[in-house]
Protein backbone atom coordinates (compact mmCIF):
# COMPACT_ATOMS: atom_id res chain seq x y z
CA UNK A 1 0.00 0.00 0.00
CA UNK A 2 1.62 3.13 -1.00
CA UNK A 3 0.76 6.53 0.27
CA UNK A 4 1.10 9.85 -1.48
CA UNK A 5 1.40 13.50 0.33
CA UNK A 6 -0.17 16.42 -0.69
CA UNK A 7 1.56 19.64 1.72
CA UNK A 8 1.56 23.24 2.10
CA UNK A 9 4.67 23.25 2.12
CA UNK A 10 7.83 21.25 2.42
CA UNK A 11 8.99 19.68 5.92
CA UNK A 12 11.85 22.15 7.76
CA UNK A 13 12.92 19.60 10.23
CA UNK A 14 13.88 15.59 11.18
CA UNK A 15 11.23 15.22 13.45
CA UNK A 16 7.35 16.72 13.80
CA UNK A 17 4.20 16.98 15.83
CA UNK A 18 1.45 15.46 14.11
CA UNK A 19 -2.45 15.72 14.54
CA UNK A 20 -4.32 13.18 11.47
CA UNK A 21 -8.55 14.92 11.78
CA UNK A 22 -11.25 15.85 9.98
CA UNK A 23 -13.12 19.59 9.01
CA UNK A 24 -15.08 18.57 12.48
CA UNK A 25 -11.54 18.31 14.73
CA UNK A 26 -9.52 20.79 12.81
CA UNK A 27 -10.61 23.72 15.16
CA UNK A 28 -9.66 22.07 18.08
CA UNK A 29 -6.41 20.20 16.10
CA UNK A 30 -4.91 23.79 15.66
CA UNK A 31 -6.04 25.07 19.31
CA UNK A 32 -3.77 22.22 20.32
CA UNK A 33 -1.02 23.31 17.70
CA UNK A 34 -1.13 26.87 18.99
CA UNK A 35 -0.39 26.14 22.38
CA UNK A 36 2.40 23.94 21.25
CA UNK A 37 3.54 26.35 19.31
CA UNK A 38 3.51 28.97 22.54
CA UNK A 39 5.21 26.57 25.43
CA UNK A 40 8.25 25.96 22.62
CA UNK A 41 9.40 28.83 21.13
CA UNK A 42 12.86 27.32 20.62
CA UNK A 43 11.18 24.14 18.72
CA UNK A 44 13.36 22.26 16.55
CA UNK A 45 10.61 20.29 15.33
CA UNK A 46 7.67 21.16 12.78
CA UNK A 47 3.76 21.02 13.64
CA UNK A 48 2.01 19.04 10.84
CA UNK A 49 -2.10 18.70 10.56
CA UNK A 50 -2.92 15.47 8.29
CA UNK A 51 -5.96 14.57 6.72
CA UNK A 52 -7.47 12.66 3.88
CA UNK A 53 -9.35 15.66 2.49
CA UNK A 54 -8.19 19.42 1.70
CA UNK A 55 -9.10 21.17 5.16
CA UNK A 56 -10.19 25.21 5.51
CA UNK A 57 -7.06 27.47 5.00
CA UNK A 58 -4.86 27.61 8.07
CA UNK A 59 -5.51 31.20 9.77
CA UNK A 60 -3.18 33.74 8.82
CA UNK A 61 -1.84 33.98 12.41
CA UNK A 62 -0.66 29.92 12.50
CA UNK A 63 0.25 29.79 8.48
CA UNK A 64 4.09 30.10 10.06
CA UNK A 65 3.58 27.08 12.70
CA UNK A 66 1.71 24.70 10.65
CA UNK A 67 2.04 22.70 8.02
CA UNK A 68 -0.87 20.81 6.31
CA UNK A 69 -0.39 17.59 4.81
CA UNK A 70 -3.14 15.73 2.42
CA UNK A 71 -2.39 11.83 2.60
CA UNK A 72 -4.21 9.21 -0.56
CA UNK A 73 -3.30 6.09 -0.76
CA UNK A 74 -2.35 3.80 -3.67
CA UNK A 75 -3.86 0.27 -2.80
CA UNK A 76 -6.71 -1.35 -0.98
CA UNK A 77 -8.38 1.25 0.66
CA UNK A 78 -7.52 1.98 4.26
CA UNK A 79 -10.86 0.39 5.78
CA UNK A 80 -10.78 -0.16 9.24
CA UNK A 81 -14.25 0.14 9.64
CA UNK A 82 -15.77 -1.61 13.00
CA UNK A 83 -16.04 1.39 15.40
CA UNK A 84 -18.82 3.79 15.22
CA UNK A 85 -17.29 6.61 17.21
CA UNK A 86 -13.93 6.67 14.69
CA UNK A 87 -13.86 7.93 11.44
CA UNK A 88 -11.77 6.68 8.92
CA UNK A 89 -9.07 9.67 9.96
CA UNK A 90 -8.66 8.10 12.91
CA UNK A 91 -6.39 5.56 11.19
CA UNK A 92 -4.28 7.54 9.63
CA UNK A 93 -1.58 7.67 12.51
CA UNK A 94 -0.97 4.04 11.07
CA UNK A 95 0.21 5.90 8.14
CA UNK A 96 2.83 8.34 9.56
CA UNK A 97 5.38 6.51 9.56
CA UNK A 98 5.53 5.44 5.72
CA UNK A 99 3.85 8.48 4.84
CA UNK A 100 6.11 10.90 6.21
CA UNK A 101 9.00 8.76 6.99
CA UNK A 102 11.00 10.33 4.28
CA UNK A 103 10.69 14.12 5.92
CA UNK A 104 10.88 12.90 9.81
CA UNK A 105 12.85 10.46 11.24
CA UNK A 106 10.68 10.71 14.61
CA UNK A 107 6.51 11.58 14.64
CA UNK A 108 5.21 12.52 17.85
CA UNK A 109 1.49 12.04 17.03
CA UNK A 110 -0.86 13.44 19.41
CA UNK A 111 -4.91 12.85 19.58
CA UNK A 112 -6.90 16.57 18.64
CA UNK A 113 -8.55 16.35 21.93
CA UNK A 114 -6.28 17.26 24.40
CA UNK A 115 -5.10 20.39 26.37
CA UNK A 116 -1.34 20.95 26.15
CA UNK A 117 0.25 22.80 29.24
CA UNK A 118 3.66 22.41 29.35
CA UNK A 119 6.47 22.58 27.04
CA UNK A 120 9.76 20.72 26.43
CA UNK A 121 9.03 18.54 23.63
CA UNK A 122 12.20 19.14 21.62
CA UNK A 123 13.89 16.76 25.02
CA UNK A 124 11.13 14.40 24.24
CA UNK A 125 12.12 13.69 20.48
CA UNK A 126 16.16 12.98 22.12
CA UNK A 127 14.91 10.05 24.44
CA UNK A 128 16.39 6.96 23.80
CA UNK A 129 13.81 4.29 22.54
CA UNK A 130 16.44 1.59 21.98
CA UNK A 131 15.30 -0.83 19.21
CA UNK A 132 12.14 -0.12 20.21
CA UNK A 133 9.44 1.00 17.27
CA UNK A 134 7.55 3.71 18.95
CA UNK A 135 6.97 5.20 22.71
CA UNK A 136 3.60 5.57 24.44
CA UNK A 137 1.85 5.84 27.81
CA UNK A 138 -0.11 3.01 29.29
CA UNK A 139 -3.48 3.19 28.89
CA UNK A 140 -5.40 4.21 32.38
CA UNK A 141 -6.88 0.75 32.37
CA UNK A 142 -2.95 -0.47 33.75
CA UNK A 143 -2.39 2.40 35.64
CA UNK A 144 -3.54 0.87 39.13
CA UNK A 145 -3.24 -2.89 38.00
CA UNK A 146 -0.44 -3.15 35.90
CA UNK A 147 -1.00 -6.80 35.26
CA UNK A 148 -4.96 -5.93 34.25
CA UNK A 149 -5.63 -8.42 31.13
CA UNK A 150 -6.71 -6.93 28.13
CA UNK A 151 -9.49 -9.07 26.35
CA UNK A 152 -8.31 -7.99 22.20
CA UNK A 153 -4.59 -9.51 23.30
CA UNK A 154 -6.73 -12.62 24.04
CA UNK A 155 -7.99 -12.12 20.06
CA UNK A 156 -5.04 -11.99 18.73
CA UNK A 157 -3.56 -14.69 20.40
CA UNK A 158 -0.92 -12.79 21.94
CA UNK A 159 0.05 -12.87 26.05
CA UNK A 160 -0.76 -10.88 27.88
CA UNK A 161 1.44 -7.36 28.64
CA UNK A 162 1.67 -3.70 29.08
CA UNK A 163 -0.95 -2.03 26.31
CA UNK A 164 -0.27 1.55 25.67
CA UNK A 165 -3.29 3.97 24.81
CA UNK A 166 -2.40 5.76 20.94
CA UNK A 167 -3.10 9.09 21.86
CA UNK A 168 0.25 9.87 22.59
CA UNK A 169 2.93 8.00 20.29
CA UNK A 170 6.52 8.78 19.60
CA UNK A 171 7.45 7.18 16.21
CA UNK A 172 10.63 6.07 15.11
CA UNK A 173 9.97 6.17 11.62
CA UNK A 174 12.78 3.85 10.22
CA UNK A 175 12.11 0.96 12.65
CA UNK A 176 8.32 1.25 11.64
CA UNK A 177 8.70 0.94 8.12
CA UNK A 178 11.12 -1.56 8.44
CA UNK A 179 8.78 -3.98 10.00
CA UNK A 180 6.21 -2.44 7.85
CA UNK A 181 3.45 -0.91 10.02
CA UNK A 182 1.17 -0.09 7.45
CA UNK A 183 0.73 -2.85 5.42
CA UNK A 184 0.65 -5.43 8.70
CA UNK A 185 -1.91 -3.29 10.06
CA UNK A 186 -4.53 -3.64 7.10
CA UNK A 187 -3.84 -7.07 6.83
CA UNK A 188 -4.38 -7.92 10.54
CA UNK A 189 -7.13 -5.67 10.51
CA UNK A 190 -8.72 -7.72 7.78
CA UNK A 191 -7.87 -10.88 9.42
CA UNK A 192 -9.31 -9.58 13.07
CA UNK A 193 -10.96 -5.83 12.80
CA UNK A 194 -14.27 -7.05 13.40
CA UNK A 195 -13.68 -8.34 16.71
CA UNK A 196 -11.44 -5.69 17.82
CA UNK A 197 -13.08 -3.87 20.76
CA UNK A 198 -10.45 -1.12 20.71
CA UNK A 199 -10.20 -1.21 16.51
CA UNK A 200 -6.54 0.69 15.91
CA UNK A 201 -5.56 1.12 19.25
CA UNK A 202 -5.45 -2.50 19.61
CA UNK A 203 -3.69 -2.68 16.00
CA UNK A 204 -1.19 -0.54 17.21
CA UNK A 205 -0.76 -2.59 19.98
CA UNK A 206 -0.25 -6.19 18.88
CA UNK A 207 2.12 -5.03 15.98
CA UNK A 208 4.52 -3.57 18.61
CA UNK A 209 3.77 -6.37 20.97
CA UNK A 210 6.43 -6.13 23.51
CA UNK A 211 8.54 -3.81 20.91
CA UNK A 212 7.71 0.19 22.68
CA UNK A 213 9.02 1.67 25.32
CA UNK A 214 6.82 3.26 28.38
CA UNK A 215 7.03 7.23 28.85
CA UNK A 216 5.75 8.92 31.77
CA UNK A 217 2.16 9.45 31.91
CA UNK A 218 2.67 13.25 32.27
CA UNK A 219 2.80 12.74 28.28
CA UNK A 220 -0.18 11.44 28.00
CA UNK A 221 -2.83 12.35 31.15
CA UNK A 222 -6.03 10.47 30.53
CA UNK A 223 -8.34 12.77 32.10
CA UNK A 224 -11.34 10.84 33.67
CA UNK A 225 -13.61 10.72 36.97
CA UNK A 226 -11.12 8.04 38.31
CA UNK A 227 -8.19 10.25 37.29
CA UNK A 228 -8.83 14.28 37.66
CA UNK A 229 -8.02 14.90 40.78
CA UNK A 230 -4.73 13.88 40.92
CA UNK A 231 -3.76 16.05 37.92
CA UNK A 232 -2.95 19.30 39.60
CA UNK A 233 -0.58 17.69 41.37
CA UNK A 234 1.12 15.78 38.85
CA UNK A 235 0.87 18.87 36.55
CA UNK A 236 1.31 16.84 33.30
CA UNK A 237 2.05 18.22 29.92
CA UNK A 238 -0.29 17.09 27.93
CA UNK A 239 -4.06 16.02 29.46
CA UNK A 240 -5.86 13.43 27.09
CA UNK A 241 -9.73 13.86 27.48
CA UNK A 242 -10.54 10.24 26.32
CA UNK A 243 -14.12 9.60 27.35
CA UNK A 244 -16.98 11.21 25.30
CA UNK A 245 -17.16 14.46 26.56
CA UNK A 246 -14.82 16.97 25.60
CA UNK A 247 -14.68 20.80 26.65
CA UNK A 248 -16.77 21.71 23.31
CA UNK A 249 -19.83 19.27 24.02
CA UNK A 250 -19.59 19.49 28.39
CA UNK A 251 -23.51 20.39 28.05
CA UNK A 252 -23.11 19.03 31.71
CA UNK A 253 -20.15 20.87 33.42
CA UNK A 254 -17.88 17.56 34.24
CA UNK A 255 -15.15 19.29 33.39
CA UNK A 256 -13.34 22.32 34.95
CA UNK A 257 -13.75 25.53 33.44
CA UNK A 258 -10.33 26.58 32.57
CA UNK A 259 -10.55 24.03 29.72
CA UNK A 260 -13.78 25.16 28.03
CA UNK A 261 -12.64 28.84 28.89
CA UNK A 262 -9.71 28.84 27.03
CA UNK A 263 -10.65 26.93 24.42
CA UNK A 264 -13.60 29.16 23.99
CA UNK A 265 -10.72 32.66 23.96
CA UNK A 266 -8.29 30.79 21.49
CA UNK A 267 -12.09 30.14 19.11
CA UNK A 268 -13.77 33.63 19.19
CA UNK A 269 -10.17 34.71 18.03
CA UNK A 270 -9.29 32.59 15.29
CA UNK A 271 -12.72 31.60 13.98
CA UNK A 272 -15.07 34.60 14.95
CA UNK A 273 -17.67 33.44 12.58
CA UNK A 274 -18.28 30.25 14.84
CA UNK A 275 -21.32 29.82 17.73
CA UNK A 276 -19.28 30.55 20.97
CA UNK A 277 -19.14 27.61 23.10
CA UNK A 278 -21.49 27.36 26.26
CA UNK A 279 -19.62 27.92 29.10
CA UNK A 280 -21.50 25.63 31.59
CA UNK A 281 -21.58 26.31 35.78
CA UNK A 282 -19.43 24.23 37.50
CA UNK A 283 -19.79 21.35 40.30
CA UNK A 284 -22.57 20.35 38.07
CA UNK A 285 -22.54 16.48 38.53
CA UNK A 286 -24.72 15.33 40.22
CA UNK A 287 -23.83 14.16 44.47
CA UNK A 288 -23.56 10.58 43.77
CA UNK A 289 -21.23 11.23 41.04
CA UNK A 290 -18.89 13.39 42.97
CA UNK A 291 -18.97 10.82 46.13
CA UNK A 292 -18.06 7.79 43.90
CA UNK A 293 -14.89 10.38 42.49
CA UNK A 294 -13.59 11.06 45.67
CA UNK A 295 -13.96 7.36 46.68
CA UNK A 296 -11.93 5.93 43.87
CA UNK A 297 -9.09 8.84 44.13
CA UNK A 298 -8.87 7.73 47.74
CA UNK A 299 -8.93 3.90 47.25
CA UNK A 300 -6.53 3.97 44.52
CA UNK A 301 -3.82 6.60 45.77
CA UNK A 302 -1.32 4.47 46.20
CA UNK A 303 -1.38 2.20 43.43
CA UNK A 304 -1.57 4.96 41.61
CA UNK A 305 1.58 6.48 43.46
CA UNK A 306 3.81 3.67 42.64
CA UNK A 307 3.18 3.56 39.02
CA UNK A 308 3.93 7.25 38.66
CA UNK A 309 7.15 6.54 40.99
CA UNK A 310 8.92 4.21 38.24
CA UNK A 311 9.27 7.37 36.54
CA UNK A 312 12.80 9.09 38.02
CA UNK A 313 11.32 12.36 35.71
CA UNK A 314 9.37 13.15 32.59
CA UNK A 315 12.20 11.69 30.64
CA UNK A 316 12.50 8.61 31.75
CA UNK A 317 11.42 5.51 29.50
CA UNK A 318 10.99 2.15 30.58
CA UNK A 319 12.11 -0.40 28.19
Amino acid sequence: MAVSVESSRPATSRQAVVFCCDENYYPYALYAAAQIAALNPDALFDICICSLSPLPQVPPAMQQAVRTCVLSFDGPDLDFSGDTRRTGVTFLRIALPEALGEDYERILYLDSDIFVQRGGMNDLFRVDLGRHVLAAVRDNLQWRTSRKPVKDFETLGLCQDKYFNAGVILFDTAACRQIGLLQEAAALNERVGGKLLRHDQTLLNGLAHRRWAELSPTWNWQYTWSSRLFEPYIYPHIIHFIGRVKPWNDRSGILPQRFSRDLSNFLETVFPERAPLEIMPSLSPAAPLIAKMLAKHYLSRRRLARHLDRFSSDLSVIE
